[in-house]
């Protein structure tokens, strides 16, 4: 079973761009753009991160502002 991630809130002018990263946000993979009617939003870790035992969390809003955060 993959692994998944469910974004519950955000914060920011959306729509929101999703990414998926390696720990040093130097892959990041494009999962989907979502608006607020759309959380919570759960999404499958690509396989070319799926090995990893943490994971990346890349948001970015309209304004271009960037949340990130790390999960393991």
């Amino acid at each position: 079973m993959p692994n998944q991630i469910t974004i519950t809130a955000l914060a920011g002018l959306p729509p929101f761009d999703v990414y998926t990263c390696d720990t040093g946000y130097t892959t990041c993979i494009y999962i989907d753009t979502i608006g607020l009617g759309q959380i919570p939003y759960t999404f499958n870790i690509p396989i070319v991160l799926d090995g990893m035992s943490s994971w990346g969390v890349k948001v970015v809003d309209s304004n271009d502002c960037i949340l990130d955060e790390i999960l393991t």
